[in-house]
């Protein structure tokens, strides 16, 4: 079972290549953000626990968002593997991503983070607000905190997988094909 994590900062093409891995090895794409929204949408018990917070401009709390992220990958573990997206964001995460696979027999097979330089990442971002119309992605003031964001709070994480020998740079520049074909010749590494 191959489990990776996908990682980069915002625009960093995540959605595009979680989709395209996901077919390439038929795995199984758990974006945190539609785990949440389902969970929300269906008034689970822990959606409205999640609800909550969130309408309080709050943090959804780890253990929350682990005992999502458990019900999926129970429903699924018949699967060949996961691609995480968006999770974990901390340390503590990573440990409890840890604990919740070791309950499935398995583990992280690797953590695939998408390098892209700064004002590409601004500039990918400001043509998809363009399309999208996502006022986060209009303006740059925004995007540049996200990025900033992003390398604040999710540093660590590289040195986590690093320490675990299983970080794996990947330049996230270039056509949809050719960044496809680094993720893929690092997956069979993996």
């Amino acid at each position: 079972m191959k489990n990776i994590v996908l990682f980069g900062p915002p625009g960093a093409g995540k959605g595009t290549q979680a989709e395209i891995i996901k077919q390439e090895y038929d795995l199984f794409h758990i974006s945190t953000g539609d785990v949440f929204r389902f969970n929300i949408k269906n008034n689970t018990n822990l959606g409205l626990l999640a609800k909550g917070f969130m309408d309080k401009g709050e943090l959804v709390p780890d253990q929350i968002t682990i005992d999502m992220l458990s019900d999926v990958v129970e429903k699924n573990s018949h699967v060949n593997g996961f691609i995480f997206d968006g999770f974990p964001r901390t340390q503590s995460q990573a440990h409890a991503l840890d604990s919740l696979l070791e309950n499935f027999n398995t583990s992280i097979s690797g953590m695939i983070a998408l390098e892209v330089d700064d004002e590409i990442l601004i500039n990918r971002l400001l043509e998809r607000g363009k399309d999208s119309g996502r006022a986060d992605d209009s303006n740059r003031e925004i995007i540049e905190n996200r990025i900033s964001e992003y390398y604040n709070k999710t540093a660590i994480l590289k040195t986590y997988y690093q320490r675990k020998n299983c970080y794996y740079g990947v330049n996230g520049v270039g056509e949809i094909d050719e960044i496809t074909s680094r993720i893929i010749d690092v997956m069979s590494k993996i």
